[in-house]
C-alpha cells in the first residue's frame, strides 16, 4: 500500500491530530478569549472524526504493514472513546471556569489523549500498540496534576505519573519478551507461532509481564494503588474523563492483546484474568463500604467493574467479548451521569465530595435525587435497569465457558457490593436534609444527566441495536 492508502485508514485519528494542533495553536494565538471557542470546535472535531468512524471502508482495512486495523471490533470502540470524550467537555466547561481552570489546554489535551486510545484499540501489532499507549498516557498525566495550585491534584499527578510508568516498563518488557521469543510484533504472526502447543516457559513470563502492565490501565487488582487517589485528587471533570475513556480504551486493548495475538495459549493466561477479575471484583466491593468522599467511593466502584468486565475476557469466546463491549457502553453512559450528579454537589461555590452532603437531596432537588438513585440501582445490577444486563451478559458467558466458580464469587461480590450503591439512595430519600445545593443543571450538564438516565432505565427497551452491534464486533475480533 502506499503512503496515502495507509494514511485513508486512519482519517479519524487524522482528524483529531491534526484538530489537536490547530486549536493548540488558536489558543495561544487567541488566550484566555478563545477557551469557551476552543472546547466547542473541540467537540466538533471528535464529531468529525466519529462520523469518519462509522463510514463504511471501501479499501483495505490494515494500515502500515498490518500495524492498524479497522473492524467493526475497533469502530464500536472508538464511539465509545469519543462519547466519553465529548461528554468530559461537556461537563468541564462552566466547572473548569468556576474553579479559575479555564485554559485552553485542556481540550488539547482531551484531544490527544483520545487520539492515542483511538490508535491503541485499531492496533494490530505491539509497536502500534506502545506508541498509541504513551500517547495516551503523556496527555493523562498532565490532566491528572491540570490544578497546579492544588496539593492533592498535584500528588495525584505525581502518583499517576510514577506508577504509570513502572506498568509501561513492565509491559514493555513483556513485548520484549514476546517479540524475543516469536520473532514478531505483529498479532496475527504471532498467533501463529504460538499455538497451544507451542507456548514456551519464556513466551509464558512474557504473557504475564504484559497483562500486569494492562491490568495498571484498568486500574484491576493489584494494580490499583493509584485510582483511589488520583480519583479523589483530580478535579470532578477530570475524574470522570478516567473513569470513562481511558477505562474503554484499556479494556478493549486488553481483549486485543490477549485474544489477537494468543487465542490458542488461553490456557496459559485465562487463570491469571479470573484470578485479576476475582480479586478485583471483590476488593472493589468491600473497601468501598468504609468510603466518606464520593470520587473515592468511585474509584472502588471503578476496580469493581473493571473486575467484572475481566470476566468476559476471561471466557475467551465471542460471547466474552460481546459481555465485555456491553458492559462498557452501559458503564461509560451509566458514569456520565453519576459525574454530573457529583458536579452538582456544590455549596457557596465550593465543591463537596462527602457521600453525607446528599442527605435528603429527595426534598431539597427531587428530580436530581431521583435520577442520581437510578443509576446508583444501575451500578449495583438492579434490573430491569441497564447495569442488571451488563453484569448478566459476562456472567452468562462466563458460565458458557465453565467458569462456575468465578461467576458465583462475582454474584457474591455484585450482592456485597449493591450495599454502598443502596446506602447512598438510603441517605438521599431517608436522612435528615443537609443544606441545598446550588443553582439548578445547566443546558449541557442536564442532556447529559437526562441522556444518562433514560438510557439506564429503558435500555431494556431498545437494547437489540445494541447487542447487534456488539456482537458484530465481537465476531470481528474472534471470527
Amino acid at each position: 500500500m502506499n503512503i496515502s492508502a495507509n494514511l485513508a485508514v486512519l482519517v479519524p485519528e487524522l482528524i483529531m491530530a491534526i484538530g489537536a494542533m490547530v486549536l493548540l495553536l488558536f489558543g495561544a494565538i487567541r488566550g484566555e478569549k478563545g477557551i469557551a471557542l476552543v472546547s466547542t470546535l473541540a467537540i466538533i472535531v471528535m464529531a468529525a472524526a466519529a462520523w469518519f468512524v462509522v463510514m463504511p471502508v471501501s479499501h483495505d482495512p490494515r494500515a502500515f504493514g498490518g500495524a492498524f486495523v479497522v473492524d467493526d471490533f475497533a469502530r464500536f470502540a472508538k464511539i465509545l472513546i469519543l462519547l466519553g470524550s465529548a461528554a468530559t467537555l461537556l461537563m468541564a466547561q462552566d466547572f473548569l471556569v468556576s474553579q479559575g481552570l479555564d485554559k485552553f489546554e485542556f481540550p488539547v489535551l482531551v484531544l490527544l489523549a483520545t487520539t492515542g486510545m483511538m490508535l491503541m484499540v485499531s492496533a494490530s501489532s505491539f509497536i502500534a500498540l506502545y506508541m498509541g499507549l504513551e500517547l495516551q498516557s503523556l496527555a493523562l498525566y498532565v490532566l491528572a496534576a491540570f490544578h497546579r495550585d492544588s496539593l492533592r491534584s498535584t500528588e495525584a499527578g505525581l502518583k499517576y505519573f510514577v506508577l504509570g510508568a513502572l506498568s509501561s516498563g513492565m509491559m514493555l518488557y513483556g513485548i520484549s519478551l514476546i517479540y524475543g521469543f516469536t520473532g514478531t510484533t505483529d498479532f496475527a504472526a504471532i498467533a501463529h507461532v504460538a499455538t497451544a502447543g507451542h507456548v514456551g516457559i519464556g513466551l509464558v513470563f512474557g504473557i504475564v509481564f504484559l497483562i500486569s502492565g494492562l491490568a495498571f490501565k484498568v486500574s484491576a487488582v493489584p494494580f490499583h494503588m493509584w485510582t483511589p487517589d488520583v480519583y479523589e485528587g483530580a478535579p470532578t471533570p477530570i475524574t470522570a474523563f478516567f473513569s470513562m475513556s481511558p477505562k474503554v480504551a484499556a479494556m478493549i486493548l486488553f481483549l486485543r492483546a490477549m485474544l489477537g495475538p494468543f487465542p490458542d495459549a488461553i490456557h496459559q493466561w485465562q487463570q491469571i484474568v479470573v484470578l485479576i477479575s476475582v480479586l478485583s471484583m471483590a476488593l472493589g466491593s468491600f473497601a468501598a463500604i468504609g468510603q466518606a468522599n464520593i470520587k473515592r467511593l468511585m474509584a472502588y466502584s471503578s476496580i469493581g467493574h473493571m473486575g467484572y468486565a475481566l470476566l468476559g475476557l476471561a471466557a475467551g469466546t465471542a460471547q466474552g467479548v460481546q459481555g465485555v463491549l456491553l458492559y462498557m457502553l452501559i458503564y461509560v453512559v451509566t458514569n456520565a451521569g453519576v459525574f454530573v450528579c457529583i458536579l452538582q454537589m456544590r455549596r457557596g461555590g465550593q465543591q463537596v465530595e462527602t457521600i453525607a452532603d446528599l442527605a435528603g437531596l429527595a426534598r431539597t432537588q427531587p428530580r436530581l435525587a431521583f435520577v442520581f438513585s437510578a443509576l446508583m440501582f444501575s451500578l449495583a445490577g438492579i434490573p430491569p435497569l441497564a447495569g442488571f444486563f451488563a453484569k448478566f451478559y459476562v456472567f452468562m458467558a462466563a458460565i458458557q465457558a465453565q467458569l462456575y466458580i468465578p461467576a458465583v464469587l462475582g454474584v457474591l461480590a455484585s450482592v456485597v457490593g449493591a450495599y454502598y450503591y443502596l446506602r447512598i439512595v438510603k441517605i438521599i430519600y431517608f436522612d435528615e436534609p443537609a443544606p441545598a445545593f446550588d443553582g439548578v443543571l445547566g443546558p449541557r450538564l442536564g442532556t447529559i444527566l437526562v441522556g444518562s438516565g433514560l438510557f439506564s432505565v429503558f435500555f431494556v427497551v431498545g437494547a437489540a441495536p445494541l447487542v447487534l452491534a456488539a456482537t458484530n464486533a465481537a465476531h470481528a475480533l474472534l471470527p
